[in-house]
């Protein structure tokens, strides 16, 4: 049965070596058959996968010619020089593919784009327009390609004639063809345009929040800058950690060049579309195609670092973190917002990478550098001492931040919250349960609050029945959260309703199964309700839990031995 313990990888290898021999004709492979060429194949395409893009690149441009005989290496070979950011060589290997006529959607969306940037918009136009006619199945595609034709296209329009074009769309991107139809409308020029922002951004089913940007760039483009300004401070006060805009504020006050989106540049609008597909991509977790779209986006404006964001962003999620941490030391000489965040961002990679002392010292100068500090820098900072298990020097921070705001200050509910955990962990759980009661008069619909109350209490042995009664509404707020569902049955296990216990216990250890604690209270639970047999069997699972506290081991090692 040692099959079943395969690798996945290996697995992944063997598929490729299924489709890439039954795809290709036995003769035409014969160059290719030697050993080391076909492990060059199979390690780009890998490379590829786990968003090892230079690594990739360099495997398949070993099997140049390749294409001739297996039309997928092209594309492969293409997504990894594209997002290795070799444009140049993507560029000069898609004509190659034309010249061959094994042109691909990919090929023609590169040379398209290519075209576009150096202003040649009719060999621009007609590329996007054989990427069109590729008839890609995949409906994104279809969209993609339709729209960037219809921006090469823009000499030969008037705006009615380039409205009616991209009314054509597909009518699933009714929302994405909002935002196209304000693009339009700024390009030309249009007086309808500030009317137009202004309503996209007040869309209440749809969060065009990033638009607010882009609302204050147009004014400043118009000359209208302390108009910019004041929609840039409107917008904050509802998206206060939006990064795009409170680097655009600082920018503004500084007169620093904000030029790095124009609304008169076909290419800056293409690159939006382009990060918006990409976007889409991403919240799937398609993470190679969404870096293709994103490094295309790039390369039309290489200084709208809101595309390297997400790039970073992607190769966070897909555990590239050397690639993430190359843009996000980019990012940190991008100006004093940038700086903050990529700190903040490399400091999430340290510690991931079990380098706390020095994610702490990273985060602990940034902060230090900030000359002024606003009560959301002085937040995170916070929450990250605190969630460094550095309780003592977060709570003078969470003091600040609770007498700088009212009380309907969304920071009031968080800091109160984030205080009382602080005091609990240092053992004062008379400030604890103080911070802990005011955060939940604030909001009382927290339920990670209440579960963190409720359960402090329960350990304590007081107020059990209230707990109870609390946990039952963060269960009905956040149904099956293994730690609000462990709580739930621990509060009934004090009760000494076993049985009941028994199925929320049972519920956590099937949402949290590698969790200690939560193993050993289901243990405890099987010993009451009779079940000595199994209960020590999760006594035991519980003692070999990495996780496992030297505290935790002590008290079942006396469960083993005594039963409870």
């Amino acid at each position: 049965m040692r099959i079943f313990n395969l690798n996945s990888k290996i697995i992944g290898l063997i598929l490729i070596v299924i489709i890439y021999l039954s795809t290709s004709p036995a003769k035409s492979l014969d160059k290719f058959a030697e050993a080391d060429r076909i492990s060059d194949y199979f390690s780009g395409i890998l490379l590829l996968n786990e968003n090892k893009y230079e690594e990739s690149s360099n495997s398949l441009k070993k099997l140049n010619g390749l294409e001739t005989n297996h039309l997928d290496y092209s594309k492969k070979y293409l997504f990894s020089l594209i997002n290795s950011e070799n444009f140049k060589e993507a560029f000069i290997y898609s004509k190659k593919l034309e010249k061959q006529k094994l042109d691909n959607f990919e090929s023609h969306l590169i040379m398209g784009i290519f075209y576009l940037k150096n202003n040649q918009m009719d060999l621009a136009q007609k590329h996007f327009s054989k990427a069109k006619n590729q008839n890609p199945r995949s409906i994104l595609k279809k969209y993609v390609s339709n729209s960037l034709y219809n921006w090469s296209n823009l000499e030969n329009l008037d705006l009615n004639q380039a409205l009616l074009e991209l009314e054509k769309l597909d009518e699933r991107f009714e929302n994405l063809k909002k935002i196209q139809k304000v693009f339009l409308s700024c390009y030309f020029n249009n007086q309808n345009s500030k009317d137009l922002l202004k309503k996209l951004i007040s869309d209440e089913k749809i969060d065009f929040s990033r638009y607010n940007y882009f609302y204050a760039s147009y004014l400043n483009f118009l000359g209208k800058k302390n108009d910019a300004q004041e929609i840039v401070d409107l917008s904050l006060n509802s998206y206060p950690r939006n990064l795009l805009l409170n680097q655009y504020k600082l920018d503004l006050e500084k007169n620093n060049d904000t030029s790095i989106f124009d609304f008169n540049k076909e290419g800056h609008v293409v690159a939006e579309i382009l990060y918006i597909t990409a976007n889409a991509l991403s919240a799937q977790s398609i993470y190679p195609l969404s870096n293709f779209y994103l490094n295309l986006s790039k390369y039309l404006n290489e200084d709208f670092h809101s595309y390297d964001t997400l790039l970073a962003e992607n190769y966070y999620k897909s555990e590239n973190f050397e690639s993430a941490k190359k843009i996000y030391k980019k990012l940190n000489k991008r100006g004093k917002a940038y700086r903050w965040y990529s700190s903040k961002q490399l400091a999430k990679i340290l510690i991931k990478e079990k380098k706390k002392n020095e994610a702490l010292k990273l985060v602990s100068g940034a902060y230090n550098d900030l000359v002024d500090k606003d009560i959301y820098e002085i937040f995170d900072y916070a929450e990250f001492l605190k969630n460094n298990e550095k309780f003592k020097d977060s709570i003078p921070l969470y003091s600040k931040i609770i007498e700088e705001v009212e009380k309907n200050h969304p920071l009031y509910v968080e800091a109160t919250e984030g205080r009382g955990i602080a005091f609990e962990r240092v053992d004062d759980w008379k400030k604890a349960e103080k911070d802990l009661l005011a955060s939940l008069e604030a909001d009382p619909d927290q339920a990670y609050v209440i579960n963190y109350l409720a359960y402090s209490w329960i350990e304590k042995g007081v107020k059990i029945e209230k707990s109870l009664k609390m946990l039952e509404k963060a269960n009905k707020l956040r149904s099956n959260d293994p730690y609000i569902t462990d709580s739930l049955g621990w509060a009934l296990f004090k009760l000494e309703r076993y049985q009941e216990a028994k199925k929320y216990l049972q519920l956590a250890v099937r949402l949290m199964p590698g969790d200690p604690i939560v193993n050993d209270h289901y243990g405890d639970v099987l010993w009451k309700n009779g079940n000595k047999i199994q209960a020590r069997y999760y006594w035991n699972y519980v003692l070999n839990l990495e996780k496992t506290e030297d505290k935790l081991k002590k008290i079942i090692e006396d469960k083993l031995i005594k039963g409870l």
